[in-house]
């Protein structure tokens, strides 16, 4: 996709969002637009980035990016929500385009992608951008109002020190008022 359907990705997400997890429709909602939208949105542009320098869909379109993010809020304690930004530009250029990103990069160049996409110039790429960020939203509000925990019971099950130390990291990385 190109920048105006990340943004449009972006908004949309962070509204739906805010919804989601207040929906309300009150003053924190409000709240919560505001603090979910801005960094969701910084989060949906950063990849392209990659467009100035690197390769495009490779250098900042991969899997070890994305756990740069997820680690960010471990350590600094803010930014809960640019990985969110981060993940759904990836659902979004893997669901909505043609071509792909290459997730295993710099380990592979192989890129993976989704016969669902459409060229970023095609007449249908708004069309494509609204469907994917409502499966997205359909996702998050399952794994909160429909089977809230889940992600926490996964992690927990994994084994020994890992399923601790990944429960933890969730916890973390969802330290707003996002149920797991």
């Amino acid at each position: 996709m190109n920048k105006k359907g990340h943004v449009l990705n972006a908004v949309l997400l962070g509204i739906g969002l805010a919804y989601v997890l207040e929906p309300a429709g009150d003053v924190q909602t409000f709240v919560t637009i505001a603090e979910v939208t801005i960094p969701v949105t910084l989060g949906a542009l950063l990849p392209d980035v990659d467009t100035a320098f690197g390769k495009h869909r490779k250098t900042f379109h991969n899997l070890p990016t994305l756990v740069v993010f997820l680690a960010f809020p471990l350590y600094f304690g803010n930014l809960q929500w640019v990985w969110v930004g981060v993940l759904t530009h990836y659902v979004l250029d893997v669901l909505g385009s043609k071509r792909g990103i290459a997730l295993f990069y710099p380990f592979s160049p192989r890129e993976f992608g989704s016969p669902t996409g459409v060229t970023t110039s095609s007449k249908y790429a708004d069309v494509v951008t609204l469907v994917v960020t409502a499966f997205e939203l359909g996702v998050a509000a399952v794994l909160v109002h429909v089977v809230p925990g889940l992600v926490q019971r996964v992690l927990q099950a994994l084994p020994g020190d890992v399923g601790n130390a990944a429960s933890e990291l969730a916890a973390t990385l969802l330290a707003v008022p996002f149920p797991l």
